[in-house]
């Protein structure tokens, strides 16, 4: 398991962590099995989307904000539920496949960290898991 480190620059926002996971696949030597890439905060996520145009994750930004605004009628007093919320609706892990010691995206696929209250250090792991 390898833990990296990220640096999120304002309150929502999506970083395309692809090259860390590649890199991973290098450093780990991983020939085949998955990895599993879990985020460890509670608002923030981890998805898989297109990554060629960036209006594609823009669009995802804008349309949680719709759903789930940063001022809402919220019981949680610390000023984040909208963070809390919009990290429950994307999920704090991804399962991706790796084949011959390749990550088997599709063609336009890219691993995003999302940011939901930033801008923070955070964190995040990537975990080998082999084959049976």
């Amino acid at each position: 398991m390898l833990q990296k480190a990220i640096e999120t620059k304002s309150r929502n926002c999506v970083v395309d962590i692809t090259p860390q996971i590649l890199s991973a696949i290098n450093e780990m030597a991983i020939e085949n099995g998955a990895l599993m890439v879990y985020v460890p905060h509670t608002t923030s996520a981890v998805m898989v989307n297109e990554g060629a145009d960036p209006d594609v994750v823009t669009d995802v930004l804008n349309k949680l904000e719709q759903l789930v605004p940063y001022r809402g009628n919220y019981r949680h007093i610390e000023g984040n539920s909208d963070a809390h919320i919009k990290s429950a609706i994307i999920g704090e892990s991804v399962l991706l496949p790796v084949s011959r010691g390749s990550l088997k995206l599709g063609t336009w696929q890219k691993v995003f960290f999302c940011e939901f209250d930033g801008p923070r250090s955070r964190k995040f792991y990537i975990i080998p898991i082999s084959p049976q």
